[in-house]
């Protein structure tokens, strides 16, 4: 039967904290492992952002024009007085 964190017992002593100088050697070591992008891909995939960016954005702008449109009508249509 495994032991899950759930049923571990607390450890008694609490797990002390990191000194700036380990936490940035950590950083480097991690940056390290990091597959950065080409300079082909990075223009790839930033075109691709703003091209779906403008899709968004027409969408809502089409989405908030219709909205707006159709509460005109609406107040236009049913919020004048009973007497005008």
């Amino acid at each position: 039967m495994t032991q899950t964190d759930a049923d571990a017992k607390p450890d008694k002593e609490p797990k002390r904290r990191t000194g700036p100088v380990t936490f940035t050697k950590q950083v480097v070591g991690e940056l390290r492992k990091v597959r950065w992008p080409t300079r082909k891909e990075l223009v790839t995939y930033t075109i691709v952002v703003m091209v779906f960016v403008v899709i968004v954005l027409a969408y809502v702008s089409l989405a908030d024009f219709a909205f707006g449109e159709a509460v005109t009508w609406l107040y236009g249509t049913f919020g004048r007085p009973a007497g005008a």
